[in-house]
């Protein structure tokens, strides 16, 4: 007779690799071939996260403990959890991304993390751009070849990206040509952007038209602009 333990079934965070990073596949005649499993992937992309200072697994940026107290801010948030309830559908089609723009401190960068949580949780892998860090660490590699290919792919070709707080600080025309790489690209192969900015839609297209067109057509759908006006800034509360 089986004891107690034998009869429970083991429970593992993947179930396809059971928790080992690999999965086994046949071949006829020969060893089974060994590769990777998309949990590592998964994983590793947590890790990237961590180190940008936000823990996947303890985040407080969640829709659940997102403070709504005014009518932007409710606007906010039902266009957030919209865009989440859509993705599937939208996700390969032109308007596939969403934008929040405008008044700092207005729970942009919270919603924008909660949404990009919540698809890593569904094992959909989404890259996270810490705008102002990642364009200076470019800039000051760009005689790097390597390095510069490596970086832009990385944000070119991810499954989802979330670049935070776009354009911040001075901007110059290196700052618009490699944004504009990575920006066109998603946009020409219909990549999904998760986008937050302290600035307006007609400030994005006064920056760089070429850029803010092509943001504004992916995310039409899902556009929140909060206007500037501090009754809109939560810090101030």
């Amino acid at each position: 007779m089986k004891n107690e333990n034998d009869q429970k079934k083991t429970s593992y965070k993947c179930d396809k690799c059971c928790d080992t990073g690999w999965m086994l596949i046949p071949q006829e005649n020969r060893q089974p071939l060994a590769v990777s499993c998309e949990c590592r992937k998964i994983e590793k992309l947590k890790s990237e996260w961590k180190y940008s200072g936000i823990n996947v697994e303890h985040s407080n940026s969640t829709f659940s403990n997102f403070k709504i107290w005014n009518e932007a801010s409710e606007r906010a948030k039902d266009t957030a959890v919209a865009y989440y309830n859509d993705f599937d559908e939208a996700r390969n089609g032109r308007r596939n991304s969403i934008l929040f723009c405008g008044q700092v401190g207005s729970g942009k960068t919270h919603l924008s993390v909660a949404l990009a949580l919540n698809f890593l949780k569904q094992k959909i892998k989404v890259v996270y751009m810490p705008y102002r860090d990642v364009i200076t660490k470019v800039k000051q590699n760009m005689i790097d070849e390597e390095y510069y290919s490596r970086t832009i792919s990385k944000y070119q070709l991810c499954e989802v990206l979330l670049i935070d707080d776009l354009f911040k600080g001075k901007i110059n025309e290196s700052d618009i040509n490699i944004i504009f790489e990575i920006i066109n690209y998603r946009y020409l192969n219909y990549l999904p952007i998760i986008i937050s900015s302290e600035f307006s839609v007609d400030r994005l297209l006064f920056f760089d038209e070429g850029i803010g067109s092509r943001i504004y057509e992916m995310c039409k759908d899902y556009v929140v602009e909060i206007e500037k006006d501090t009754r809109n800034n939560y810090r101030l509360k």
